[in-house]
């Protein structure tokens, strides 16, 4: 598999561990709505739920070895999720501060700074990575009789333990380095402030397209390199009190997403129904008011970028650019609000009595500006260059003879032939809007057959994976594909 193949399968296991966020979103939440004032202090149930809340933030990077290892796994097997635990708590003993100085003989003061961070996503990432593919390779051999007790799964725990001492080793020399390096980068764009955080949100957009958005957030939103901004944000008056957060910038790399899910994008949707043919504006709206209330009320907003990414190139890098300008003038203005999972209403109301939320209402007035700038520029370019994003696709198109049928068995069939085949299938997965497929032979796709399905956007990556972006029913359609004969 080439290289942007394997790192499509990493960022859809990354989805598993960040699922989880939204949990620990609602509970912490719900505290600061419950005790506005002593953020837990003054009330037995709002501290339960806040501290139930930060039992997830706070072990994030364990999670994301337990998940990273499960989703990459070949059978989705609970012996990959543990193989995932085992070999992170190896890593993180081995290489802490402590164990560090007494292996390599020297005061505990002159270990390297590195090693009191090495508790973090980023290895997390790594050592889910080297976990699932041992599990992928270990998990079927079979021992001799004598050890047939430890064959097959309960074997991939032993040999990751064992991998990861070695591994450890080797980190013992170069993390530092990668440790140097992130820091460097993340430093570098935090140092620019307000301007940094617009070129995070430039880029952030632009990276989703094939999936690697994750990788660069990872930087900036959880603590690889010290910035830390989620967990900081949703920690509250605790954060504060530690002084990891600073009022009004901790969560500048959130805050102006949600003037474009909330208004930026759904403003765009109307544009696209606006401009749509006289004869494809009520299926035009069907599909546009589904993703723009889907990216308003959850901030997932692929259903409604993919729809326009591919047909109108132009439009989206304009929408990169109009997100990077929206974190600028957030952070710069310092209206601040936060997010446990993406940045549309639910987020933004239970982020709202959070004390390092300040502020936040503007970003509903940035919002209005946004929807009018986004309706505008992308009804003017639609029409002035003659776009053809939904609605407007050439008669050809949309004479597609693919049917959608409302039971969701024969609508899988009808994706199974439409992708070539079942047998054409050699990995099914899902995220949360994208079915993630490796195929024996991608000329065997019909795209039009696809969209006429419901699909709002196909990726090509590499030479045989392809993603189909559907929205959040992806994961369902994936599992009924598999079920396909």
């Amino acid at each position: 598999m080439n290289i942007l193949g394997y790192l499509q399968k990493v960022g859809r296991a990354l989805m598993v561990p960040v699922a989880v966020l939204p949990a620990a979103a609602i509970l912490m939440g719900l505290g600061y709505w419950i005790d506005p004032n002593g953020w837990g202090g003054d009330s037995a149930l709002a501290a339960f739920l806040i501290k139930a809340g930060a039992a997830v933030i706070d072990n994030m990077s364990m999670l994301f070895a337990v998940g990273v290892a499960y989703g990459l796994s070949k059978d989705k097997d609970g012996a990959a999720a543990l193989s995932g635990l085992v070999g992170f708590l190896v890593v993180t003993t081995l290489l802490s501060p402590a164990a560090v100085a007494q292996i390599q003989g020297i005061a505990l003061a002159d270990v390297p700074f590195a090693f009191n961070k090495i508790n973090n996503q980023f290895v997390g990432i790594l050592v889910g990575i080297f976990s699932a593919e041992l599990y992928n390779k270990f998990s079927n051999v079979e021992l001799h009789s004598a050890l047939a007790f430890f064959s097959g799964r309960r074997l991939v725990p032993i040999v990751v333990s064992v991998v990861m001492i070695f591994v450890s080793f080797v980190l013992m020399f170069i993390w530092p380095i990668i440790f140097s390096g992130l820091q460097n980068f993340g430093e570098t764009i935090s140092g620019m402030g307000e301007i940094g955080a617009g070129i995070y949100g430039f880029f952030n957009r632009l990276l989703i397209p094939v999936g690697l958005h994750h990788a660069l957030n990872s930087v900036f939103w959880f603590d690889v390199a010290g910035i830390n901004d989620i967990p900081n944000f949703l920690g509250g008056q605790s954060s504060l009190d530690a002084g990891t957060a600073i009022l009004g910038k901790t969560g500048m790399y959130q805050a102006g997403f949600f003037p474009i899910m909330m208004f930026g994008l759904p403003g765009a949707a109307l544009a696209i129904y606006k401009a749509a043919k006289p004869e494809n504006k009520a299926k035009t709206a069907s599909l546009m008011l589904a993703a723009a209330l889907a990216s308003f009320f959850t901030g997932v907003t692929e259903p409604l970028e993919f729809s326009f990414m591919f047909a109108a190139p132009i439009l989206y890098v304009i929408h990169a650019l109009l997100t990077g300008f929206s974190l600028y003038i957030a952070a710069s203005m310092e209206w601040m609000a936060g997010f446990g999972f993406s940045a549309g209403l639910v987020d933004m109301v239970l982020s709202s009595q959070n004390p390092l939320a300040k502020k936040w209402y503007m970003l509903l007035v940035q919002g209005v500006a946004f929807f009018a700038i986004y309706y505008f520029v992308f009804l003017a370019l639609i029409k002035g260059l003659n776009l053809k994003t939904p609605g407007r696709e050439d008669d050809e198109v949309n004479a597609s003879t693919a049917s959608a049928s409302e039971d969701s068995g024969e609508l899988a069939a009808q994706y199974v032939i439409a992708l070539g085949g079942r047998d054409n299938l050699v990995v099914i997965d899902a995220c949360i809007t994208r079915l993630r497929l490796t195929l024996k032979d991608r000329s065997l796709i019909c795209e039009a057959d696809l969209k006429a399905l419901g699909a709002m956007g196909v990726v090509k990556i590499g030479d045989d994976n392809l993603q189909v972006i559907i929205g959040p029913q992806a994961e369902s359609i994936a599992d009924r594909i598999k079920a396909v004969k």
